[in-house]
């Protein structure tokens, strides 16, 4: 796609998926040359489980067993789809406590040995991205017909703004896992800019990296149009709604697009988007978009798309390459009551000072064991399970095994990627950052749906916003883009790490970069070693016993 070296493992990439959905690539004739903009739109007309194909390509990249085995010229078990990324970012941080063992196929973002850009961790982040914006440019260009249409088409105006929001969403995660945050680094090189209309230039030429500002611009109006043609699907076809929660619908567009306001620190607009996703969840499906109860969370959860709470999340079938692996999927890693790698390893823990910042009275306290390694949340079975298989104080109760069936080996959960409870945090911060009553939103959200005797007493309210976040979203993929945008940098010291993992890392530390993986360096012609950053993978500091 950048390069022709490049575009072998993009073509190699969308082969393999076209084997998946039964669907060609809409851009090309099975010979390879490209089709006009006229015969696609034909295509479409005529043949629309093709143009749904391609829609479904981009969701289905999201869940794929070992997508990077070829490029890697190695089978990982740490290769299984956008959800290796949310593994990697969160072993990255100082929240998610794990051993650095074996068995353990996230020690190396444990330890930052995933950070030089030789490693397999790098490539697998680069590609996956870049493999879903390669499919999503593909839908644009497949439908874009349908955006000026007299007698616009409600599907075909979904799924074009199912490519816009797709792509936006992939640029909105790079330029933050690529360049230190917006403010003040606006001219600062991050990710190459690929999109529908430049990617034939880019393939023969290469692509250099944009700017920081010049990829926001582009998030930001891809979002914007993906709001926009949802908005119009509604106009046109009140009753549309999307068949599944695998696809982007307007409340999660908006979503993303008060993620990348927040992390633009443009705070009223981030209010104003987080308020629009909340208003509208559930438009788009016919149900009910609310935050879960106390009584929902009172038990491990987060297992099924369908939970009300859920606005958008990764599609998980028994039937899927990753579940009939056995153990090479998310809840393998990510899990505590299924079987797995996490039975292995010694499973995934908080970390001790965040869980003891954690009121009593707060339900949460209970997604994970206490000091005595047993669970609030669960039964006496499910805690004697905890005990039999030696899993530490703190360890993980927030997942449910697939189907509520304790050591359940069929690890079919449904991954989530956006939840409204973050919707309403990202309020009550943009709220507090542009002169509204943040704090007295969190004080209702938090009394309402997770511990009825919270009082924000806090001096530093933003900051208590983010603790609550940590603990919100622990385990889904989330709290490192907060990590980078509020400059928070990474202190183990009182977290329960073993000793070579304890690490403190300054907030302006290049390490905390991913880079430029060397294959894409040496495939780009638009790219140099000048592009590639040097650095010093951390070494473990002192331990010691400190509060949050």
């Amino acid at each position: 796609m950048i390069s022709n070296m490049k575009l072998k493992y993009f073509y190699t990439a969308v082969i393999a998926l076209a084997s998946l959905t039964a669907c060609e690539d809409l851009d090309t004739k099975p010979g390879g040359a490209t089709l006009t903009e006229e015969q696609k739109s034909e295509i479409s007309d005529a043949m629309p489980s093709r143009a749904e194909a391609g829609v479904r390509s981009i969701f289905a990249q999201f869940n794929v067993y070992m997508p990077n085995e070829t490029a890697l010229n190695a089978s990982r078990h740490n290769d299984f789809g956008y959800s290796s990324i949310m593994f990697f970012t969160d072993c990255n941080t100082e929240d998610m406590v794990s051993g650095d063992n074996g068995y353990n196929w996230g020690g190396n973002s444990l330890t930052y040995d995933d950070r030089p850009y030789t490693s397999r961790e790098c490539q697998i982040v680069w590609n996956d991205y870049y493999s879903i914006i390669f499919t999503a440019n593909a839908v644009v260009s497949a439908n874009a017909d349908a955006a000026n249409a007299e007698d616009p088409d409600a599907t075909k105006l979904f799924y074009l703004a199912q490519g816009y929001a797709a792509r936006g969403f992939c640029y909105e995660e790079l330029v933050q896992l690529y360049q230190f945050n917006y403010k003040g680094h606006e001219s600062s090189p991050c990710v190459p800019l690929i999109t529908n209309e430049n990617a034939t230039q880019a393939a023969l030429e290469g692509a250099p990296r944009a700017s920081v500002s010049d990829v926001y611009a582009q998030v930001t109006k891809d979002l914007t149009a993906a709001i926009e043609l949802m908005t119009k699907v509604k106009e046109f076809n009140p009753k549309f709604t999307r068949s599944d929660k695998r696809y982007i619908d307007l409340a999660t567009a908006y979503g993303l697009r008060a993620r990348m306001n927040l992390a633009m620190q443009n705070w009223a607009d981030a209010a104003a988007d987080a308020q629009a996703a909340i208003d509208n969840g559930g438009a788009f499906d016919g149900s009910t978009c609310t935050p879960a109860t106390i009584a929902d969370v009172s038990k491990p959860t987060f297992k099924d798309a369908s939970e009300k709470n859920w606005m958008w999340g990764i599609y998980i079938a028994e039937t899927d390459d990753v579940v009939q692996s056995g153990i090479v999927n998310w809840i393998s890693h990510n899990g505590t009551f299924n079987y797995g790698y996490g039975q292995y390893s010694g499973g995934h823990q908080i970390s001790k000072k965040l869980y003891n910042s954690i009121s009593a009275t707060d339900i949460r306290k209970g997604w994970w064991s206490n000091a005595d390694g047993e669970c609030n949340n669960v039964s006496d079975e499910w805690n004697a399970y905890l005990v039999s298989k030696g899993f530490a104080p703190y360890t993980n109760c927030k997942f449910a095994p697939y189907k509520d069936v304790l050591g359940n080996d069929v690890n079919a959960n449904d991954i989530p990627l956006m939840r409204i409870e973050e919707m309403y945090l990202i309020l009550a911060e943009a709220q507090l950052m542009s002169g509204q009553d943040g704090k007295g939103t969190l004080e209702k959200f938090i009394q309402t749906y997770r511990d009825p005797a919270y009082t924000c007493k806090a001096s530093d309210v933003q900051n208590e916003i983010y603790r609550h976040k940590r603990i919100e979203l622990w385990g889904e993929g989330r709290i490192w883009f907060d990590v980078m945008r509020l400059n928070k940098g990474i202190d183990r010291r009182g977290g329960g790490y073993e000793p070579n993992c304890v690490l403190k890392i300054a907030a302006d530390d290049p390490v905390l970069l991913w880079p430029v993986p060397q294959k894409e360096i040496n495939g780009n012609n638009a790219l140099s070693e000048a592009d590639h950053v040097s650095i010093t993978v951390p070494t473990a500091v002192a331990d010691e016993d400190i509060d949050l």
